[in-house]
């Protein structure tokens, strides 16, 4: 990227990857760059867990193979609950007509009708699966802080996205894996003090793959902004 203000316009959920590899040092530069984040006095909420190979793959078989469980048998579901809320506990506009526009727009992309419930799993599924990209890294922070330490961890999660962009390298944030909590922070050896706060694919988009052409739309500053 020539500049910050192209990396962030240029930034987007990349959900296909090709298996070009990203070194340890990539993830380390990315890491130390993301680290000069603000936070509430200087407090660093931020931790990572970075997964490559064959852990990456076992981890998302586990998951998988549980996410496949639950479709089979609904009541499971019971045994996986987030450990906070990220989407509200009911949709109201403008919330949920965007929700509605994102979701329909990428699977009409992709050819996925209403009430096709296969395909629609399918393709959920490769959530678990960090979408093929050869690196999976899961963010943690500790449960006794505050909510402004997570507003803290959005603007190192940004950072890493814009400076990721800049070496050219793609993402793709997830929360869908925080579901799965409860196998993954054992996996990656949390303590349990460490609530999960999300998951990131990073690697190289595949540029051949119809997914990749979807972007979401915008709405105008003039929309949500109030001179006063």
């Amino acid at each position: 990227m020539n500049s910050v203000a192209e990396a962030i316009d240029q930034r987007m959920s990349v959900r296909a990857f090709t298996q070009r590899p990203v070194s340890h040092e990539q993830i380390l530069k990315l890491l130390n760059l993301s680290a000069r984040a603000p936070s509430g006095t200087n407090t660093q909420p931020w931790k990572a867990y970075v997964l490559q190979g064959q852990k990456l793959k076992a981890l998302c078989d586990q998951v998988c193979k549980a996410y496949d469980d639950i479709a089979s048998n609904p009541e499971l579901a019971k045994e996986f609950q987030e450990a906070y809320d990220y989407y509200p506990s009911k949709w109201f506009s403008p919330y949920i007509d965007r929700r509605r526009e994102n979701g329909w727009g990428l699977y009409g992309l992709l050819g996925i009708t209403k009430g096709d419930k296969d395909k629609m799993h399918a393709q959920h599924r490769k959530n678990f699966q960090f979408f093929g990209a050869p690196v999976g890294i899961f963010f943690t922070i500790d449960k006794e802080l505050g909510r402004g330490s997570m507003l803290d961890y959005g603007m190192f999660l940004q950072n890493f996205m814009i400076a990721a962009k800049g070496e050219g390298l793609d993402t793709c944030p997830q929360a869908a894996w925080n579901t799965y909590a409860k196998i993954i922070l054992p996996v990656i050896g949390a303590k349990e003090n460490e609530m999960l706060v999300c998951g990131m694919a990073l690697g190289y988009a595949d540029k051949t793959d119809i997914v990749n052409t979807f972007r979401t739309p915008r709405v105008a500053a003039e929309e949500f902004t109030t001179w006063v």
